[in-house]
């Protein structure tokens, strides 16, 4: 496992997590219940979506080099656009978007932040970076490593920190971040089928 590899994919996926909307239904979660309840529910949520995305990036890894390297390129050259577009349109994104919860208390609290964030992550960036990094790179435990320590690093900011973190950067930032760091994978990914 490359440790490298672990640390690329923590900062991928973080600064694409941070200003997703994930992140805003987390911390609305964790405004209405236990806010450990509601991690757990959503790590559960994460640690789930992850090994998915991990494994089907493993079976794409068995297929030819150049294009899956190539579709990993164009995947991360989308998540820019999307992250670029959403940070021009960050004041449109309200709290409204996340789904109305029963009152609820105890494990079903978990239920439902586990729910919520699944259904809110099937098919998410993140989720897609991570089948694009298992391709790029070929190592599935160190993807799986750094993807769930940044969603768990993030959820966990969301639950204690998310309503403080946003008065201090703006999310339209958050985005911009997010879109660079794709554009670099993109150029990474590029680069090395070049060579």
């Amino acid at each position: 496992m490359s440790l490298t590899v672990v640390a690329l994919t923590f900062l991928a996926i973080f600064v694409v997590e941070l200003p997703d909307k994930t992140f805003l239904a987390t911390l609305v979660l964790a405004t209405r219940y236990r806010p450990l309840l509601v991690w757990i529910g959503v790590s559960l949520a994460f640690l789930v979506q992850t090994t998915i995305a991990v494994g089907l990036g493993h079976a794409i890894s068995f297929l030819p080099r150049t294009p899956v390297q190539l579709a990993a390129a164009a995947l991360f050259l989308a998540g820019a656009v999307l992250l670029f577009r959403e940070g021009r349109q960050h004041h449109r994104a309200t709290e409204d978007e996340v789904a109305e919860v029963a009152d609820v208390t105890g494990w079903r609290v978990v239920l439902t932040s586990f729910l919520v964030l699944f259904a809110a992550e099937w098919g998410d960036l993140s989720q897609l970076l991570s089948v694009s990094l298992v391709a790029r790179y070929a190592d599935p435990l160190a993807v799986f490593a750094g993807a769930l320590a940044a969603l768990l690093t993030v959820s966990g900011l969301a639950v204690i920190a998310g309503r403080g973190l946003l008065r201090v950067v703006r999310l339209h930032v958050l985005h911009y971040v997010g879109a660079a760091v794709c554009l670099m994978l993109a150029t990474i990914t590029l680069v090395g089928i070049v060579r």
